[in-house]
């Protein structure tokens, strides 16, 4: 059974999980891995030790351009107080 999925990589992604992701590019759904793997098995009742074979072939390779990619942050510049709040603190 051959399936179709995009895989994306993105390591400057804001959330861990969404460094790595893998999608049907039909339905943009993630893949129910293990409902596929119990049709293969014929969704009969019980516990099966499997052996599950993934072959990975790069169908198409998008490349990410590098001035998309935002620029790490060295420091974030410190502010002065705002003078209502100093007020406020007096």
């Amino acid at each position: 059974m051959t399936k179709h999925y995009i895989l994306n990589l993105d390591p400057a992604a804001k959330y861990e999980w969404d460094r790595c992701t893998l999608r049907d590019p039909i339905t943009a759904q993630h893949p129910a891995l293990a409902e596929l793997v119990a049709k293969a098995v014929g969704e009969r009742a019980g516990s099966y030790l499997v052996a599950v074979d993934i072959q990975v072939k790069v169908l198409e390779a998008t490349p990410v351009p590098i001035n998309a990619m935002p620029a790490p942050v060295a420091e974030v510049p410190a502010r002065p107080p705002l003078p209502q709040l100093a007020e406020l603190v007096a």
